[in-house]
């Protein structure tokens, strides 16, 4: 039986291992968009309590990490919608990334996106997401989010580019 089957049946055990291996990718998510450790911690702990009372309703056990991303998101937008504005901070902290993938240079040049942009390129480049989830867990269409991952694309080449002039 997987951890999640566990945690369906209300295994604390079970339900506390399977958080711990989405914790990092929750944090990473939670810290992109809010740029703020105390409300994505909040984020967080919200997204796992709501996981906890939820977790029944997951059908197919495949999908339980967009389910859980989206919940994260929604907790997130929510705050964000709480603050009435977005504060863009400049430095984010360090996070370990188990294959180094999501490096200091590389969450150097992601900061320096357009938030719209660098969420949808970090769920797809980082955290592995389709075009189709990202979409739904952004409440956008697919149509929107591949435009944005051009629009990305193009503000990072930008970006580069100007890394390497300067």
């Amino acid at each position: 039986m997987s951890l999640i089957e566990k945690a369906k049946n209300k295994d604390p055990d079970a339900f506390d291992g399977l958080m711990r291996t989405q914790l990092q990718k929750m944090y990473r998510i939670a810290i992109s968009m809010l740029q703020n450790e105390e409300d994505a911690a909040d984020a967080i702990q919200e997204t796992v309590l709501t996981c906890w009372q939820k977790i029944g309703q997951v059908r197919n056990d495949k999908y339980f990490e967009t389910w859980l991303t989206r919940i994260l998101i929604n907790q997130c937008n929510d705050i964000l919608k709480k603050r009435k504005k977005i504060i863009y901070v400049e430095d984010i902290p360090e996070i370990a990334h188990e294959d180094n993938y999501f490096t200091d240079e590389w969450k150097e040049v992601l900061n320096g996106l357009n938030e719209k942009y660098r969420v949808v390129m970090e769920l797809y480049y980082v955290d592995g997401f389709s075009t189709k989830e990202i979409a739904g867990m952004l409440h956008i269409r697919d149509v929107t989010v591949r435009s944005r991952m051009v629009r990305g694309r193009k503000q990072l080449e930008q970006l580069l580019n100007e890394s390497r002039v300067g």
